[in-house]
């Protein structure tokens, strides 16, 4: 059986909304649009191209599917050419008519979590929604965060009200990067346990 693996480019205060860009995303007024680069380098940059490469299979939520849509069938380089190569799926309820080629609709997170039977890695960027959705499924495999060392006060938090109370495991050792950012990959370790200190 495959895996479900999440990417994340988040802040220290949990913000994950428009990193790639001042125009990416700037609903709800969000202000910070381009956070990621400079406060990225070129050691973070080869590991996200290395963690692109094994992608088999690329699973979006309809917001980052937009995004993707927009931009990466325009691009030859190495990213674009993965991205443009492997089957694309995005989960969605209101979109029929997906022009980015090879994109299949899904219509729920369990019926994403079925790709782990088709594909070894099944790779996942942004989509906070639809990673808070196959938590609830039980049906992500592995949360990889790129943590960057910023805060902005306002945006998108991956985990928001209503998350699912959930313990992690480290499931790689910690990887550090020249302008402090830390990679940190993640599997769910089960339930909340407590106790006294």
């Amino acid at each position: 059986m495959g895996r479900i693996i999440s990417n994340m480019f988040i802040t220290l205060d949990g913000v994950y909304q428009g990193p790639g860009g001042r125009d990416e995303d700037t609903s709800d007024g969000f202000a910070f649009g381009g956070w990621q680069a400079p406060v990225s380098d070129d050691e973070a940059g080869a590991a996200i191209g290395a963690e692109i490469e094994r992608i088999d299979a690329l699973l979006l939520g309809r917001k980052t599917y937009d995004i993707f849509a927009a931009y990466w069938p325009h691009q030859s380089d190495d990213i674009g050419g993965v991205l443009n190569r492997v089957p694309k799926y995005v989960v969605s309820s209101t979109l029929t008519d997906p022009t980015w080629e090879g994109t299949t609709v899904l219509p729920d997170a369990a019926a994403a979590g079925r790709l782990r039977d088709e594909y070894d890695e099944v790779h996942m960027f942004g989509s906070g929604a639809l990673i808070r959705s196959l938590l609830a499924e039980d049906v992500l495999d592995r949360l990889h965060l790129y943590l960057y060392p910023l805060t902005l006060g306002q945006g998108k938090r991956l985990f928001d009200d209503g998350t699912i109370p959930t313990t992690f495991r480290l499931a790689e050792p910690a990887r550090t990067f020249p302008k402090g950012g830390v990679s940190l990959v993640y599997e769910r370790a089960g339930e909340v346990e407590l106790e006294d200190m």
